[in-house]
């Protein structure tokens, strides 16, 4: 559901991973666990889902440059701010923001936060998953905070 944003598709997406799963248990060469396996399949279903349903435009390679830090000489040209993830979750209207924000990051970064930071999932797990090294799965996340935070405290100024 969270990849998608519309409860008819994942439905959809939910019921054709487990047929998959069930299709492919032959395939299944236990090196992962099976929950994991299943992730698998689900999030590349739900890739190619979201593909079709596309409602919101994702930035673009320049986009997300410009919402990445500035260095000059190994050092950030532009002043820390610490940022607390609770203060955005206060209200609903901040929920509904943040989740409406998170839906226009690129795919590659949508679902790597999706799976690590709203559902929880080791690196590793994410890794697997996503077929992606861990290191990977580490830099697209960070990559996906700091686009998302940048996104965010302009949305929310």
């Amino acid at each position: 559901m969270r990849v998608l944003n519309n409860e008819e598709e994942a439905r959809n997406v939910l019921q054709e991973t487990f047929l998959q799963a069930y299709q492919r248990l032959g395939t299944f060469r236990r090196e992962s666990k099976v929950t994991t396996w299943l992730y698998a399949i689900g999030i590349n279903l739900a890739r190619a889902a979201r593909r079709k349903l596309t409602r919101y435009e994702t930035l673009s390679e320049e986009d997300l440059d410009r919402l990445q830090p500035k260095y000059m000489v190994g050092m950030r040209r532009e002043r820390y701010q610490a940022w607390d993830p609770q203060k955005l979750i206060e209200s609903d209207e901040r929920k509904r923001i943040v989740h409406e924000t998170i839906l226009r990051l690129p795919e590659d970064y949508r679902i790597v936060v999706t799976l690590r930071d709203i559902e929880e999932m080791s690196t590793s797990d994410v890794a697997s998953m996503l077929d992606i090294s861990e290191g990977a799965v580490r830099v697209r996340l960070h990559r996906a905070r700091l686009a998302l935070k940048k996104l965010l405290t302009a949305e929310l100024k």
